[in-house]
């Protein structure tokens, strides 16, 4: 006589898959932003490698090709831009007088003009202290990142090699109706796109924009700041002019108060503003992600992803909500669905 009936055996499979798959998901928690950098990337490329796959390319080297292009335009730029960062903090800290000087001269005018001593210094203290922390994680945690991103183009080869199948089998396992499914796959692409190239190419224009600023009113370290600018437009209301507000007044303090001045007329109107207008076309274009939830994926993500969080963060929080829509669409049509049959019975 059987212990269990079939629908019980069932139960305890189910159970035993979860708990496995439970394990499993705690056991790839050091590689979690190298499988939602997988996700970005392939979604980035999926059409790229559809157009090439249908001209009847072959699909290894067209995979070969798609990630050597994308370690081109992607990882080695971030990561050299990153590289960068960190020098320059290094020399900050083994020269500190020169970070000392600006600052008093700054306190010295916030002090006169809106009697905050020290104001400057204790917010400069926290800053540099934070930056030390974040930017150095990519070399203490080198092997951790080639690790990353070993895993990271080894799962995308076999994902453009093989994308018929990798998908169809996407749409058979997901918990979504298939209609559903492929609207998920078509708003997490919209999603994808507006938070890597648009906020992208948003961060590019400003930061360009803050370097040519600075080479214009000859501020110093002109390339430097525009590559922070870079980094901080992902944050939104304060990005760039977290740069040139403060290098306005550092030049106003130390008297050169046209070129002070200048940065600052140049960052608000130009840089500020700028970042409105591609907001503006990107929205029409293919959306765009609210700031509360940049925010929030930013915190959400520089504690776990370390600086690559400014742009995993948010979009991981955007695929939850996403995530959730999808999910209160498919109740009501399941709902729906139960009414009429219960109609019908009756």
């Amino acid at each position: 006589m059987a212990v269990f009936n079939y629908k019980e055996r069932n139960n305890i499979l189910l159970i035993i898959l979860i708990v496995l798959g439970c394990c499993i998901l705690y056991s790839l928690r050091f590689i979690a932003g190298s499988l939602l950098s997988t996700v970005i990337m392939y979604t980035i490329f999926r059409p790229v490698n559809v157009y090439l796959a249908r001209k009847r390319l072959n699909r290894h080297f067209t995979a070969a090709t798609i990630i050597t292009s994308s370690l081109i335009i992607f990882v080695i730029p971030f990561y050299g831009l990153s590289l960068l960062v960190i020098d320059k903090i290094t020399q900050f800290q083994k020269d500190p007088l020169t970070l000392r000087v600006i600052t008093l001269k700054l306190d010295d005018f916030f002090g006169s003009k809106l009697h905050q001593p020290d104001m400057l210094q204790r917010a400069i203290g926290k800053a540099s202290s934070y930056a030390a922390d974040l930017f150095p994680s990519i070399i203490g945690g080198a092997a951790d990142l080639l690790l990353g991103i070993v895993v990271m183009y080894f799962l995308l080869y076999f994902m453009f090699i093989n994308y018929e199948t990798f998908e169809r089998q996407l749409l058979r396992y997901s918990p979504f109706r298939e209609q559903n499914a492929l609207k998920f796959a078509a708003e997490l692409k919209y999603t994808t796109y507006s938070n890597i190239l648009g906020q992208g190419l948003i961060a590019i224009v400003q930061g360009s924009l803050v370097s040519i600023g600075f080479f214009i009113f000859d501020l110093p370290d002109a390339i430097f700041w525009g590559v922070i600018s870079v980094f901080l437009s992902f944050l939104p209301l304060i990005g760039a002019a977290f740069v040139f507000v403060p290098a306005g007044f550092i030049a106003i303090a130390g008297g050169d108060k046209t070129n002070g001045i200048g940065i600052l007329v140049w960052g608000i109107l130009l840089v500020s503003n700028i970042d409105n207008v591609i907001r503006f076309l990107i929205a029409r274009q293919i959306g765009n992600i609210h700031p509360i939830i940049t925010v929030i994926g930013v915190i959400i993500g520089i504690p776990t992803f370390g600086i690559m969080g400014l742009v995993l963060g948010p979009l991981l929080l955007s695929y939850f909500i996403l995530t959730v829509k999808i999910y209160e669409t498919s109740k009501l049509a399941s709902d729906r669905l139960d009414k009429i049959r219960s109609s019908e019975e009756e």
